[in-house]
């Protein structure tokens, strides 16, 4: 519908905006999943602000009539509601990397934050001159990140993506939603394909050739070297991501993660914590890990209650049931640990601790052998 149309357009051009504001190291950006839980509601900025953690809120409006585009944006002081700044802008549409340039300069002027050179170079990359192969990856990314993680949802992300690299194929953010969706077809195993991983691989090593300044294209590296067990080769990526973009949660998470399986659970927190700060209101995977964390670490009690987290904002996960297992274990909680067991059969009657575990990138097996343990305390396979 046009409505429809309109919103995933809105939505795609909202996030470049907090991408590239998320680009500069003088301010903390709250990550787009969060910031979207406001979308549409009347609320209280002082409210946003109180529960986001912030200072400033950034609002307005993008609205598309055929090739023009009209955005309204201002910016307010999330403690006093008084206006720092506001503008609108009525542009063709093929101005729109121009626009989002525009608005993103002042808001950080608005905030008397200076770039630096670097900085400003970022945000004023153009990605694509084709409008309409950026429409197709606006489209693709929507459906990327929303909630919906089906066979479905995948195969109309690889079709977008792929209609955008038609129209421009040195445009390189596609090739990374192409190496980003087949990651989660090699975890789901929606498709059936046994070149998954490959394929993912493949377009990953693309999208750094077409654009090598991407944190996106660094951070979706550093998870498919994640799951090729290449750990030095994951936190090399992590950090070019981080280099490029301090604010990004999903690189944050990936090093924080990368600590975990190589040995260090405890440095991961800091990162992990961190993460949750940048996108706070949808960090529910995060609390996974953080678990995960405290789980090899031996610190069960804390590693308990972030995987409670996690249940409590995903109810539906069988990865944290399965690890709260085997906390539980340790702490000789059996008959806890049992109730949640019948849980996660009711979620995935299939679920093995030993496949689950077998599949992560431990650089020490005595980590791994520390959840089975646990989980063999209470439920023995």
């Amino acid at each position: 519908s046009g409505d429809a149309e309109q919103e995933y357009f809105a939505d795609g051009i909202s996030e470049d905006i907090i991408t590239d504001l998320s680009k500069v190291a003088g301010l903390l950006v709250i990550a787009r999943n969060s910031s979207f839980t406001y979308k549409g509601k009347s609320i209280d900025i002082r409210t946003v602000g109180r529960e986001l953690g912030v200072t400033s809120v950034l609002e307005g409006s993008i609205r598309r009539a055929g090739n023009r585009v009209r955005i309204t944006a201002q910016l307010i002081d999330a403690t006093a509601g008084t206006h720092l700044w506001a503008d609108r802008y009525d542009r063709d549409l093929t101005d729109i990397f121009v626009v989002q340039d525009e608005v993103t300069r002042q808001i950080v002027e608005a905030l008397k934050v200076t770039l630096t050179p670097a900085e400003s170079a970022r945000i004023a990359r153009t990605p694509t001159r084709n409008i309409d192969a950026h429409d197709l990856f606006l489209r693709g990314r929507e459906a990327l990140f929303g909630p919906e993680k089906t066979k479905e949802s995948f195969e109309r992300e690889v079709a977008l993506f792929t209609q955008a690299i038609e129209l421009d194929p040195d445009y390189a953010e596609p090739y990374v939603g192409l190496a980003h969706a087949y990651n989660h077809d090699f975890q789901n195993h929606w498709s059936g394909r046994t070149d998954s991983q490959q394929l993912s691989g493949h377009y990953s090593r693309l999208a750094l050739e077409k654009d090598p300044t991407l944190p996106y294209a660094h951070s979706v590296a550093a998870i498919v070297k994640f799951w090729e067990k290449d750990l030095a080769g994951h936190r090399e990526e992590v950090e070019k991501a981080l280099a490029l973009n301090p604010n990004f949660a999903l690189a944050l998470r990936m090093r924080g993660v990368g600590n975990i399986y190589n040995g260090a659970p405890l440095e991961a927190i800091p990162d992990l914590e961190h993460a949750l700060r940048l996108d706070p209101l949808v960090g529910h995977l995060t609390w996974q890990f953080i678990g995960s964390a405290y789980l090899i670490a031996g610190q069960y009690q804390k590693a308990v209650e972030a995987f409670r987290e996690r249940i409590r904002l995903s109810p539906k996960t069988d990865l944290s049931h399965g690890f709260l297992i085997a906390a539980l274990g340790h702490l000789g909680e059996v008959d806890e640990a049992r109730r949640v067991w019948a849980e996660l059969k009711e979620i995935n009657p299939n679920y093995r601790i030993s496949e689950h575990v077998g599949r992560l990138p431990f650089r020490d097996p005595a980590d791994a052998e520390r959840i089975r343990v646990g989980f063999a305390m209470a439920v023995p396979e």
